[in-house]
């Protein structure tokens, strides 16, 4: 006796089968039984019915839907387009008073224009926190969509499939007695083999449907945690808003509004190459080290990368100060498992990467997963999740000479840094390059352009000038 076709192989006569178990054994369209005929005596009402769900009902259709609509989404991200122009602006005019050099009214001009720029900023981050809440309840309504779709048409798919197999079990004669004409016979092996065809196209359906939920589980977890890091920020900045403020008072106090009282403050407050140079500086995962010493990292990278040394410190200084990749974790709960019940798997490369440097995966720590269920798992000062370090490992073993390279040396993490923000445009956009540095392919959104990469880029300005004294030291 011939098989049965693959895709029905275990498939048992009882609910709530799970019929996308090892799909690839399955589903087999091109299988065709030879010397065997299959009798159905369904009624194909019922059986068209149960095939529309997956033809031309909603498991084949878009996901959409929601309650945010498509008008007020145009709307906030216009009004978000014009609030981040007006940002630019004020930061091009602070550049423009530094570039005048030290005086009083310059100084007074950049604190002005830090708070117009901060209060642009706090508008912004409410119309952001205003968009993702219509995206977080557009997401949890596909969620509950697709569950739903999965369910209904699992359970309907598995009905059909056990009746098939249930006719499949009946002997050759009883198949003759039931089909006395010869076009009858005939008849429901084409049925059959119609109704095969249509199964493995709804398993396959089905399995794709499964990947959406997944994508739109990681999704609403993104968007949760965007919220989050947005209502910080929010909180920061207008904390920052009173101290500058607070700041640009002090200083009309202290020197009573003179230029000559103001350059007295300024020699007064200079700092010395020798105080920078001993300043303490923190690496995930990288311990602490001077900030010269840093310094000679970032500039080893520079000159292999390009990428600007206080560029490549900014971005690994905010890696490090963010808070909740403290690398406190273990792979097996922070890492994406990869499919079924992630996108990416983040796994494998690990325990590669682990075992090249004879490191025990189970005691080498990586970054926490988010409350909300988005992965952790990035490595070392650099911050690399697996997969990507994977893709950048040869190339910094070539410039540093480390064979394996290894993402919790620093060395190793400063030029791994420098090459992917290279890799990212950090030579025309600093801004964005930070931006996809911290949030890879899904880099455009507010929270990793306007606070992540604006907080890189200011920061990246700050040691810049302590570069500068450095060398003037």
């Amino acid at each position: 006796m011939n098989p049965k076709p693959k895709f029905l192989l275990d498939i048992k006569p009882r609910p709530k089968t799970d019929v996308f178990r090892r799909r690839e054994e399955r589903v087999n369209l091109s299988y065709f039984p030879k010397r065997r005929f299959y009798h159905l005596p369904l009624k194909l009402s019922a059986v068209a019915l149960i095939l529309s769900l997956y033809v031309g009902g909603s498991v084949f259709a878009p996901i959409g839907g929601g309650t945010f609509a498509a008008e007020d989404r145009a709307s906030l991200e216009a009004e978000l387009r014009r609030l981040e122009t007006e940002i630019a602006a004020y930061e091009k005019t602070i550049g423009e008073y530094r570039s005048q050099g030290k005086s009083l009214q310059g100084e007074i001009g950049v604190l002005e224009t830090k708070i117009k720029q901060m209060n642009a900023q706090i508008q912004a981050i409410n119309l952001s926190l205003r968009k993702l809440s219509g995206n977080i309840t557009q997401t949890t309504g596909k969620i509950g969509q697709v569950e739903g779709d999965i369910d209904l048409n699992q359970e309907a798919l598995a009905d059909l499939i056990r009746e098939i197999d249930a006719h499949d079990q009946k002997g050759l004669m009883e198949i003759l007695l039931e089909n006395p004409k010869l076009s009858d016979f005939f008849g429901s092996v084409n049925d059959l083999l119609a109704t095969q065809e249509s199964l493995g196209i709804a398993l396959s359906k089905l399995t794709q449907l499964r990947g959406d939920l997944i994508t739109q589980r990681e999704l609403l977890a993104m968007e949760k945690e965007d919220v989050e890091a947005l209502k910080v920020y929010q909180v920061r900045q207008k904390q920052s808003a009173d101290l500058v403020r607070g700041e640009k008072d002090q200083l009309l106090k202290v020197t009573k509004g003179k230029e000559s009282e103001y350059q007295k403050l300024l020699t007064q407050t200079q700092k010395s190459a020798s105080e920078i140079r001993v300043r303490l500086y923190q690496l995930l995962g990288g311990g602490q080290m001077t900030f010269g010493q840093a310094y000679e990292l970032a500039s080893i990278a520079e000159r292999a990368t390009g990428v600007r040394a206080a560029f490549i410190l900014a971005v690994l200084d905010r890696e490090s100060a963010l808070g909740r990749n403290v690398g406190k974790c273990s792979y097996k709960t922070a890492m994406a498992p990869g499919p079924p019940l992630s996108s990416r798997d983040d796994v494998t490369p690990f325990l590669k990467i682990t075992a090249e440097l004879g490191l025990n995966p189970d005691t080498t720590l990586v970054s926490c997963p988010n409350a909300d269920g988005a992965y952790g798992g990035a490595m070392g000062p650099a911050q690399f999740i697996p997969t990507t370090w994977m893709g950048y490992k040869d190339k910094v073993a070539a410039i540093t000479g480390d064979s394996p390279a290894s993402p919790w040396r620093n060395i190793d993490a400063f030029v791994a840094a420098g090459l992917y923000l290279k890799s990212a445009g950090a030579g025309s956009n600093e801004l964005n390059a930070a931006a996809k540095y911290y949030c890879g392919g899904n880099w455009n959104r507010y929270v990793c352009t306007q606070v992540y990469g604006k907080a890189v880029v200011d920061r990246a300005a700050q040691f810049a000038q302590d570069i500068q004294v450095l060398k003037q030291g």
